[in-house]
């Protein structure tokens, strides 16, 4: 009885591995004839046997399956069978089929990188995303392609998604420092980026390219942590938000990003103080940036500090002598002055010396706002800026200046 039985199992098995290798050659023949639909079926009909193969038989099922999927161009397949393959040749220390299948998983990076690119471009950030964690999952060394996935996500409106990329990447370790590689082209004395340290160092050799530098890309800790904050925004979950660049700041206090980031937060939460000791914060490490000065303009405009808001316009404009924004609240502050002017002439009105001094008066906070409207209309015309003009020439009586400024408030107007 004994020897039966094991007859049989023997001649079970050398059914099963001739039906497997049949499956295999029809699946072989189909590829080179770029059937791919017939290849897959005929590994689908091999797979169920593919568990008591022989070695030989295995990396070639893997091989033809990854072949036959990207064919279809179902690249996630395709790639999950060549690591399957490569991973299975390292364990029985023999490469019959990896060489040639890591040259495809290079193209199956690259076409799904492509086609990401193309999506994003178009716009279709959802599939953009998907397309460029693929690529990730296809080549795990390049961390930044989950990088892209979590801004396409975001800009898709895809918060849960992005905030997982995001986390994702805070998991790992993620910096997005990078070193790129410049020398200056000799022709034009433009100091350009050539990608590598190889295509550099030959643009060197080759005498167009001289000045070979080497330079580090800023950190995108900062502008994550941001990331993150704001979606937690979106989703309603300001305080986490908050929670969230605090640690971060812990770990990167001098990030110029994670303070403004966290200001941000404060003006949405409408705190005012927090958001003037943050802008504060901001000045001290990036003294030459006008925005920061513009910003303590605000908070400090907003809580009734005059002359300190005064100032921080005035420098914002020193920085930036084409700050339109600044100008024009310049002009609103000197405006300002005007009302309690106004109070007093209607309490004045039968008075005809006392309110003719006023009105004088008036006029003359008028001429002091003049140049800052003029020039915030130079550098940012509006239809706010060219109302306030005609106004001011009309109350000060330059006909020929209102005038003008009302046709092109009407023009304006639409």
């Amino acid at each position: 009885m004994r020897i039966r039985v094991l007859t049989i199992v023997l001649g079970l098995t050398s059914v099963i591995s001739y039906g497997q290798k049949e499956e295999l050659k029809t699946a072989e023949k189909a590829i080179k004839k770029q059937d791919y639909s017939s290849a897959i079926a005929a590994i689908k009909s091999a797979e169920s046997l593919i568990a008591n193969a022989d070695e030989k038989s295995k990396s070639k099922f893997y091989f033809l399956k990854g072949q036959a999927y990207m064919g279809t161009k179902d690249y996630k397949m395709a790639a999950e069978a060549f690591n399957q393959l490569i991973d299975f040749e390292k364990q029985t220390g023999k490469e019959r089929h990896s060489d040639d299948a890591k040259p495809m998983q290079i193209q199956i990076v690259q076409e799904v990188y492509k086609k990401a690119t193309e999506q994003y471009q178009n716009k279709d950030y959802k599939k953009s995303s998907e397309n460029f964690y693929l690529t990730y999952k296809l080549s795990p060394q390049d961390t930044i392609f989950i990088y892209n996935a979590a801004v396409s996500s975001t800009l898709a409106s895809d918060y849960d998604a992005a905030l997982g990329y995001y986390k994702e990447l805070q998991d790992l370790g993620y910096t997005g420092i990078q070193t790129m590689y410049f020398a200056t082209n000799k022709e034009t004395g433009v100091k350009e980026n050539l990608g590598s340290k190889t295509n550099r160092d030959i643009m060197v050799k080759s005498e167009q390219y001289i000045k070979p530098v080497e330079e580090k890309s800023e950190s995108k800790v900062g502008e994550i942590t941001k990331n993150v904050a704001y979606i937690l925004k979106e989703q309603g979950k300001t305080e986490e938000a908050i929670v969230a660049i605090e640690k971060a700041r812990e770990a990167f206090p001098k990030d110029l990003n994670l303070i403004l980031a966290e200001a941000d937060l404060y003006i949405q939460l409408k705190q005012m103080d927090k958001f003037g000791q943050l802008m504060e914060l901001a000045v001290a490490q990036d003294p030459t940036n006008p925005t920061l000065f513009f910003n303590l303009g605000v908070v400090n405009q907003d809580q009734k500090k005059i002359a300190e808001a005064t100032k921080y316009y005035k420098k914002a404009i020193e920085l930036k002598s084409d700050y339109g924004d600044a100008y024009m609240n310049l002009a609103v502050l000197t405006l300002d002055k005007e009302k309690p002017i106004i109070e007093e002439m209607n309490k004045n009105l039968s008075d005809f010396d006392k309110y003719d001094k006023l009105l004088e008066k008036q006029k003359g906070v008028f001429r002091e706002a003049l140049p800052y409207l003029l020039k915030a209309d130079e550098y940012g015309r509006s239809v706010d800026t060219v109302r306030t003009l005609m106004n001011i020439y009309d109350n000060l009586g330059d006909t020929e200046n209102a005038k003008k400024y009302r046709a092109i408030y009407e023009k304006l107007k639409g």
